[in-house]
Formats: C-alpha cells, sequence, structure tokens
C-alpha cells in the first residue's frame, strides 16, 4: 500500500556515510526531510545534493534533520561527494543512506517487490522511481511527499517554504493560500468561530463565507 500523509514514516536500519542508523532515533524529537535518487554520479541529483547542502542552514533552523538515500553503496557516496563539491561549491555534510540491497526503496514504496534486492547491475533508468522527498515531523509521521521525473530538478525552496506552512498551521489553527510565504496573510480555518478568531488573532477580514483571512500568528 502506497505511503499516505499522516502515516507514520516506516522505521529502517541503515548504513549511512555518517555509520549505522536507526531512521526514528535519528530523527529524535526534531524534523526530518529525506530525500532520495536512482543511483550515484547522475547529473540532476548531484546537483540537488549540492544545493541542499547550500540551504542546510536554513533547515537547521527549522529543526529539520536532512538526510539523502541512493541505491548504492557507503563507498561510492563517499566519492561521489567530491565530484557533488567540484560541481557546485557545496560539501555534503549530511548523511547519505547506503540502499544497495533496496530495502528502503520497497519499503518507502519507490520501488515494486519484484526489482530483486540489489543495486549492482540497475541503471538510473531501472530506478527511476526513486525520486521522492518525504517530509516527517517529530511524531514520525509523514506530513508531505513530492516525487519527480529524473529530468526535473527539485526545488528546495519550495520545500523549505512548504515546512514552514507546516510547522505554522501545527501551532495554530490557521492554513496557508497558494504562493504563501513567511509574514503573508493566512487563511482561519473553519474549526474557528467567528468570535474565536477575534479572540485568537483580533481581526480579520471575510473574503467569502468560508474564506476569512488574517495576519500570520507571530508575524
Amino acid at each position: 500500500m502506497s505511503l499516505r500523509i499522516n502515516d507514520v514514516a516506516p522505521d529502517f536500519t541503515a548504513e549511512t556515510t555518517q555509520g549505522a542508523i536507526r531512521f526514528h532515533d535519528w530523527i529524535g524529537d526534531g524534523w526530518a526531510v529525506m530525500f532520495s535518487h536512482p543511483k550515484d554520479f547522475t547529473p540532476v541529483c548531484t546537483t540537488e545534493l549540492g544545493t541542499m547542502a547550500g540551504y542546510a542552514p536554513e533547515f537547521a533552523k527549522r529543526n529539520v534533520r536532512i538526510i539523502g538515500i541512493s541505491v548504492d553503496p557507503v563507498e561510492s557516496h563517499h566519492k561521489w561527494k567530491e565530484d557533488i563539491r567540484i560541481a557546485t561549491g557545496h560539501a555534503v555534510d549530511y548523511p547519505l543512506i547506503a540502499d544497495k540491497n533496496l530495502e528502503v526503496a520497497k519499503l518507502y514504496d519507490m520501488l515494486p517487490a519484484s526489482a530483486g534486492d540489489s543495486s549492482e547491475g540497475r541503471t538510473p533508468a531501472d530506478n527511476q522511481t526513486v525520486r521522492s522527498v518525504f517530509v516527517i515531523g517529530p511524531d514520525k509521521k509523514i506530513k508531505l511527499t513530492l516525487s519527480y521525473p529524473m529530468t526535473t530538478g527539485r526545488n528546495f525552496a519550495e520545500i523549505l517554504r512548504a515546512i514552514d506552512s507546516i510547522q505554522l498551521t501545527a501551532k495554530h489553527q490557521v492554513a496557508t493560500p497558494a504562493d504563501w510565504k513567511l509574514g503573508d496573510d493566512v487563511i482561519i480555518t473553519a474549526a474557528v468561530s467567528n468570535e474565536d478568531a477575534v479572540k485568537r488573532f483580533g481581526s480579520f477580514d471575510t473574503i467569502l463565507p468560508y474564506l476569512r483571512k488574517t495576519r500570520q500568528p507571530g508575524a
């Protein structure tokens, strides 16, 4: 069965470029982003891993740990890291999971059971569905998933923006409109009455009977 938002992210143990981890323990009491790659030494993924390294301080500000995964062994990951630094100017200091037996890719429904149990001999095209992003909350539940084709590089600024929304709306009874960014007005959820909205937010604008906007809490 496919993983859905609010499903518990499957736990696993794996080798990484920073040693063995148990995933839920590694997440701890914060947030996490896991993003996957079909194979080491692929061009689009090389740019993505470097870009993510450049954004690492922004994720840290939000108490979000980042981890990559590729269906190749640790030794290959370490060699790839130098190419990433040369190509992007950023050093990959976050861990990369080695999924040479395809266990995590299958656990997260990125590859079918029929894919076998080894990354050896498999091409990027064989693993092209291993191109997903999972945002996981402190409760170990999946908050967001995104999947990309191999030819389309991921937008990590958008992932940060989505995390800002997810963290804000987890704390307050609000939602965020299309193209929202930090500091923009937010939507008051239907669970909040007009009377409560005044108490909570001070004032609001009624655009439609079911669409009320107010200033972002804390902005």
